[in-house]
């Protein structure tokens, strides 16, 4: 539900501000008259759509960022294992010395 779905955002301020967000509705609404109550829930609903939307997407740009960092290391690992190689492939290869 709706809590795994919140539990699952990467940074814990994000999970915390967004559970927040969502126990806010049951002070909104004890202080609403019931005539503005579905009002009230509907400015919640779009409020707690829009921040959910907005993290998601940044959880996905990190984990896409997080994603070629391990591919980039993992095609570096590559390299270093198989130095020399290429060489014997007939390809030349250049390093630089590491610091």
């Amino acid at each position: 539900g709706v809590y795994n779905t919140v539990g699952s955002l990467h940074m814990e301020s994000w999970r915390n501000e967004m559970m927040d967000e969502i126990n806010r509705i049951n002070l909104v609404l004890s202080g609403t008259d019931n005539g503005q109550k579905t009002r009230a829930i509907r400015k919640w609903m779009e409020l707690v759509t829009r921040k959910f939307n907005h993290y998601k997407s940044e959880h996905n740009k990190i984990l896409k960022e997080a994603t070629s960092l391990f591919e980039l290391a993992l095609w570096k690992a590559n390299l270093d294992d198989n130095e020399g190689g290429f060489e014997r492939e007939g390809v030349r290869t250049t390093r630089r010395s590491r610091k």
